[in-house]
């Protein structure tokens, strides 16, 4: 099957190239029905929209830009007269004004309007305060400017999905055929005898079709809700006044935004303040190259990222009337990437068609020539009667439905009723799938490199420790300020206010009920926590200088520094960082009289062990330091980083999540390797690495500027043993992840939220952002969202994995057991004894159970705590494993042997005997052997495990299958005899239909005694 499969096996879980995507579709020719085949696949068309709207744009703004640059010098004679209803409004300027400035940065319109401050009027907006908030206002804003959200295709009725399961192509052929049954039946026979067949057929496959488009129906809501679950994204605006968080999709031309490095533009507008702004615009463009904006070049478009710095904007275009807006129209319709599940499903379902359709046409061939043999015997093969033609026709039928049976369009179509079933409850469990593959390639995770701070760590960070002028002091909210800053001059208490509360990515704001609200990331919170603590006045501490450079944090530098500019005392550069970084720029401290002095062995040795005893006692450690610039300071110079004086080191604590313990404690009893990834001081790392259980007496703890050093000889030693990485950059998680997959073959699970983590969420097999601290760039680069940033809910997310692995498994040995049956009976009794014992109808309704109903009941169990000992399946594991065909082929060779010896020996066993002799045993065989296929389904609940009724009733999905299964299939049997060609079954029929149904329970449990390899 390999060298079949070629096709099948090229599509990654991540990153599959376009070709690969076309070959596979190319191959999969024998389709019953495209549309529901290829629904959960990628709309290639549509995403070369896409790349043609990149393109398009790239060219735009390169126009743009020359344009606007050549026509800065003609300023005058542009005249723009506002619309009646936008001034009745209240308002100086329109949406497609708007939109010609910003989209086609036309900085001689800009100038026009009054730059930024008079776009700024126009809009009624204050660029300190914002929008005003009374409902009537808002209004007037949606209905002149419009609202932020992208037009997207309307969701389908029911009805679309009843008639897309009406495009089977077997389907149709059946749906002819019955037509021709129902007038060829009623000329010869009349009216209603003869069009029992073909009312039979046609009532067979509306109940298919309404069946399975319930079924795609459903799915297709859970894919709806998650897709909204995708597209939530909260920015931080200023309305009325106060700074507020609001959905992305309430944001409204005029608001006052607040960006920071690694959030998305939510809209198109104007840069009004702010620092180091490096702005991505590939998403938009297709260009690779970052672009500095500043109040010269002050244009911000939707969809872009924040690479670096961080800006206060002006919204001015929103939703539709954007560029991003329009390709998102374009995007959302390209799909997401198969998974190379679904393909290798679909692979599977192609080879197993080919097959059917062989031995349909066999099996027509060999019936139509046992009719003419047979006339030809009764001398009549001239004289052909419309029971003949019937005839004909019912063979024709059982011919299709073999290749309705055989086709096993339900495979891949499986794969995407499991992975929506355990998306939409991994929901409930915290984790958002933005991908399907991840949830497929989760199951297979054998390493997981995760972060410290917030996944391990519950990200509620406090300072309890600091060293100041040399004294080390603990910190707690019982402790008053004036006790903690007794022995510490107050020219150093001050120095330290002014450091923390100037050099800050984060802020402190009044809420509307008049409480101090602290915004920021957890490190930032903590720190300026400490400023109030020590008696600071944030306004007051900002006010008294002038802010002329900021160097925001990022994970590269492991620190952030500003230049200030004091009043009449010259320019001052302050900086904060990682420990060991900050103290190797310093060459100066403050003593304990608060004189600046040289920073000599002896002190240099003192605060080394200082950090160090704070790290061992899992404090996060980080220094404050300033400068004194002499002369001038000019803002597009670089912030000097060295002859600094230190103020004081701080340790931060941030406790252990609970259950983190146990969490890993699971994920090594099922064969996954947890390595800490962190960017902390190594001691700190250890520290929370041990008391996690991930460091263990045999493990290696290294610092990142060492592995970077390391061959790749050694790292091929080192890295098998590497559970610990500290100071580590981005570059080195890419790399960590790049060997782990490549020269370890390991499937990689890899945790981020900062921009530098996304190039290593790209690399791994499965990339995990923070709901939470991480950044938009690291959660677009993602495939799982861990919405409470917990590492127990990413082994919560592996187990899902794995439950949707052996799920589909499961489906996938039913449902072949059920191909190579049917195929087999109906074959060998039309070769054997000129008639094939399951007819058309009875063979549609073994379809709907293995297909529609069997997915249900197997693709949608539950995850078992059993499923986290066992190995993980890793790379290179087969899907279709050995324990599958065994028992597959034990279980198909049992119910073959039943059906052949009820054909040949039923009507001794059962004393049967008459003219309805035939149908009843026909009838004997159809209820048996749909018996078989319900105990072979509870069988199939577990591939390995005797005992396959734990937990059964707490599957309400599985008891509600298999009862409707059983009760129809009574109900076809007694009462349905004229249409499904049955006939009522005695009692003691039944129990013996039953009991060989059953008999396969003790025979499958018998066949998994039987050892195989697990490949």
């Amino acid at each position: 099957m390999g060298s079949y499969m070629k096709e099948f096996s090229e599509v990654k879980a991540k990153n599959s190239s376009e070709e690969a995507l076309q070959r596979w579709r190319k191959a999969c020719w024998l389709v019953k029905n495209h549309k529901r085949r290829f629904r959960f696949t990628a709309n290639l068309s549509k995403r070369f929209e896409v790349r043609e709207i990149q393109k398009s744009n790239q060219e735009k703004l390169r126009v743009a830009v020359l344009v606007s640059q050549a026509a800065l010098s003609f300023v005058q004679g542009i005249s723009y007269k506002v619309p009646d209803a936008v001034k009745g409004a209240g308002f100086e300027i329109c949406a497609d004004e708007l939109g010609s400035i910003v989209e086609g940065h036309n900085s001689r319109k800009l100038k026009v309007h009054g730059g930024v401050e008079g776009i700024a009027d126009k809009l009624s907006t204050s660029l300190n305060n914002g929008i005003n908030i009374s409902e009537e206002s808002l209004n007037r804003r949606r209905e002149i400017y419009g609202i932020n959200k992208f037009t997207e295709s309307p969701a389908k009725g029911f009805w679309l999905f009843v008639w897309e399961a009406l495009q089977d192509t077997t389907l149709m052929i059946l749906g002819v055929c019955a037509l021709v049954s129902l007038i060829v039946g009623i000329a010869t026979e009349g009216w209603p005898k003869g069009a029992h067949d073909g009312l039979g057929i046609v009532a067979s496959i509306l109940l298919v079709v309404f069946v399975t488009a319930t079924s795609d129906f459903k799915q297709s809501l859970q894919f709806k809700d998650l897709d909204k679950e995708k597209k939530k994204i909260t920015v931080q605006v200023t309305r009325n006044g106060y700074r507020q968080k609001i959905s992305i999709f309430d944001l409204l031309s005029g608001d006052i935004v607040h960006l920071a490095i690694g959030d998305q533009v939510p809209a198109d507008g104007l840069f009004v303040s702010g620092y180091s702004l490096l702005i991505d615009e590939s998403s938009l463009t297709g260009e690779s190259e970052p672009i500095n904006v500043t109040c010269e070049n002050p244009f911000l478009l939707s969809g872009t990222k924040v690479q670096d710095g961080s800006c206060k904007m002006l919204v001015t275009t929103v939703g539709m009337r954007t560029q991003w807006g329009k390709l998102m129209a374009t995007l959302s319709e390209g799909g997401d990437d198969e998974t190379p599940l679904q393909v290798k499903l679909n692979g599977v379902a192609t080879i197993i068609g080919k097959i059917g359709l062989f031995f349909a046409v066999i099996t027509f061939s060999v019936l139509v020539q046992g009719l003419f043999s047979r006339k030809m015997n009764q001398g009549s093969h001239w004289s052909w009667s419309g029971d003949d033609a019937m005839e004909m026709l019912e063979y024709f039928a059982i011919a299709v439905t073999i290749v309705v049976v055989a086709v096993p369009e339900g495979l891949p179509l499986a794969v995407t009723l499991s992975l929506a079933f355990a998306m939409k409850k991994m929901m409930n469990d915290k984790a958002l799938v933005r991908h399907l593959a991840a949830c497929e390639t989760m199951g297979s995770a054998t390493t997981i490199c995760s972060d410290k701070t917030g996944t391990l760590t519950t990200n509620r960070m406090t300072v309890v420790k600091a060293c100041i002028c040399g004294k080390v002091k603990e910190v707690s909210t019982s402790a008053k300020t004036s006790a903690f800053c007794s022995d510490i001059p107050d020219s150093v208490v001050k120095m330290v206010q002014r450091s923390i509360f100037n050099n800050t990515g984060g802020d402190i704001v009044m809420t509307q009920d008049g409480k101090i609200e602290i915004l920021g990331t957890p490190t930032e919170t903590a720190i300026l926590e400490f400023g109030l603590f020590l008696g600071g006045d944030f306004e007051a501490e900002r006010q008294a200088s002038k802010l002329v450079k900021v160097e925001p944090f990022n994970s590269t530098k492991k620190r952030m520094g500003v230049v200030l500019e004091l009043p009449g005392e010259g320019f001052q550069a302050h900086c904060k960082g990682a420990s060991e970084i900050i103290l190797a720029a310093c060459d100066k401290v403050l003593n304990s009289t608060g004189e600046v002095v040289p920073l000599d062995e002896s002190s240099m040795n003192h605060l080394k062990d200082t950090i160090e005893r704070f790290a061992s006692e899992a404090l996060r450690t980080l220094c404050v330091a300033y400068k004194d610039i002499e002369g001038d300071f000019c803002a597009e110079n670089p912030i000097p980083f060295e002859g600094y004086t230190l103020i004081g080191i701080v340790g931060i604590k941030d406790p252990v999540r609970p259950g983190v313990r146990e969490s890993v404690a699971i994920c090594r009893s099922a064969g996954i390797v947890v390595r800490m990834v962190t960017g902390d001081n190594i001691n700190t790392a250890k520290a929370i690495a041990r008391e996690c259980g991930i460091l263990t007496d045999d493990g290696i703890a290294i610092e990142g500027p060492e592995f970077r050093m390391k061959s790749e000889e050694e790292l091929q030693e080192l890295i098998p043993k590497l559970q610990v990485m500290a100071r580590s950059s981005p570059m080195d998680k890419h790399t960590l992840v790049r060997h782990l997959r490549s020269t370890f073959q390991e499937v990689v699970a890899v945790t981020g939220d900062g921009t530098n983590d996304a190039p290593a969420l790209h690399e791994a097999d499965i990339g995990l952002a923070m709901g939470i601290s991480g950044t938009e760039v690291a959660k677009e680069s993602a495939d799982v969202i861990i919405l409470d940033d917990n590492f127990s809910t990413i082994v919560t997310v592996a187990k899902w994995g794995r439950s949707v692995y052996v799920n589909i498994q499961k489906f996938v040995q039913f449902q072949l057991t059920v191909n190579v049956v049917a195929l087999i009976v109906n074959f060998s009794s039309a070769c054997l004894t000129g008639n094939a014992p399951l007819t058309a109808v009875q063979l549609l309704w073994v379809n709907m159970i293995m297909d529609t109903l069997g997915a249900l009941a197997l693709a949608t169990e539950p995850p078992t705590d059993e499923l986290m000992k066992r190995s993980p399946v890793g790379r290179k594991g087969n899907f279709i494993s050995n324990v599958m065909w065994r028992n597959i082929l034990g279980q198909s060779i049992y119910q073959f042997v039943i059906i052949w010896y009820l054909q040949t020996s039923g009507k001794a066993v059962f004393h049967l005997d008459g003219q309805d002799s035939d149908l009843i045993l026909n009838t004997l065989i159809f209820n048996s052997f749909v018996f078989c296929q319900v105990f072979n389904e509870i069988s199939s609940r577990d591939m390995e495990k005797i005992n396959v009724f734990k937990g059964i009733l707490d599957n309400y999905v599985f008891v509600g299958v298999l009862s409707c299964t059983v009760l129809f299939q009574i109900f076809i049997v007694e009462f349905l005899g004229t249409f499904a060609n049955t006939y009522p079954l005695t009692w003691q029929q039944w129990l013996a239909s039953i009991l060989l149904g059953f008999l396969g329970m003790p025979i499958a449990a018998a066949i998994k005694l039987i050892p195989v390899g697990s490949r």
